[in-house]
């Protein structure tokens, strides 16, 4: 198994460190030279991609790989990965046996705190998800031609060591934003990597959600985080009237549960299925910090 992961980053990294066990090689994408000799310490064989052409190196070790994750976001001008492999797949990774890309619950948009699985049409508020929506389908376009199983995971909101309501509380950073009947799904990063791991295992295809059992409300993780510590918990705030940037004002527009029993039935067991035992290993262990 020769792994290639485009967009090694936070998530990437975590999908790298499932495979790495087993894998023959895992390699990795990352946009500057800084951040490849960052993977190349975590064991990943690191190259530099900015949605430029592939450079020779890169395109050698594509004739390689057999498992493709693709983890970068669509830009202004659409999947850079996608430009330049549509196609071209079967040319450019001729041993190539699975895809997995990473999208985002936010195509489901808003459901009035209602329950959606992957049978819920998408029906994004924001321009960045109604561009996932056409990148997953075009994944699939392109994975279905060169008969390949392409598998798209849809995550929520991502949180792990170094990235977490203990960070942001000692920093400062937490808020208490109250929002009546507001809740969000989480993931553990972790549990981002042990669930490609499994759907690269077993080739599936489709649409998964990557989610925990317990969407909550977002101060409740803020006030668990504060107990574990032993601090007061910062002061509650009207969503109405609180001081937030577009872009943090506009996740509060969608309120959803997302269900996870679908990769579940297949047999996938998460190890932080919700944010109090995941809170509390993370404390508890010191990971917290990064």
């Amino acid at each position: 198994m020769n792994v290639m992961i485009f967009g090694c980053g936070y998530s990437g990294q975590a999908i790298a460190e499932a495979f790495l066990p087993d894998a023959e090689r895992v390699s990795g994408t990352a946009r500057s030279p800084h951040k490849v000799l960052e993977l190349a310490a975590k064991r990943i064989k690191a190259f530099v991609f900015d949605g430029s052409p592939f450079s020779l190196e890169l395109a050698e070790e594509l004739q390689e790989v057999t498992h493709l994750v693709q983890s970068i976001p669509p830009g202004s001008s659409g999947d850079p990965l996608l430009t330049l492999v549509t196609g071209r797949l079967s040319a450019l990774f001729p041993k190539l046996r699975w895809i997995g890309y990473l999208s985002t619950v936010g195509v489901y948009g808003d459901h009035g705190g209602d329950w959606v699985t992957e049978e819920t049409p998408g029906s994004p508020i924001h321009g960045r998800s109604i561009d996932r929506v056409d990148t997953e389908d075009a994944w699939v376009a392109e994975g279905h031609a060169a008969g390949l199983p392409v598998a798209v995971l849809r995550l929520s909101g991502i949180y792990g060591p170094g990235r977490n309501a203990f960070v942001n509380l000692t920093q400062g950073k937490a808020r208490r934003i109250i929002k009546k009947g507001q809740v969000f799904n989480r993931i553990r990063v972790e549990d981002i990597g042990g669930a490609t791991r499994f759907l690269a295992d077993g080739a599936f295809s489709g649409i998964y959600n990557v989610t925990d059992d317990e969407p909550a409300p977002p101060q409740d993780v803020i006030v668990e985080a504060a107990r574990l510590v032993g601090i007061e918990p910062p002061p509650e705030q009207d969503f109405e009237t609180a001081e937030m940037t577009a872009m943090a004002r506009s996740f509060y527009g969608a309120n959803k549960k997302v269900s996870n029993g679908k990769i579940r039935r297949l047999g996938f067991r998460f190890r932080f299925p919700e944010y109090r035992m995941s809170l509390a290993q993370l404390w508890s262990s010191d990971k917290w910090r990064g």
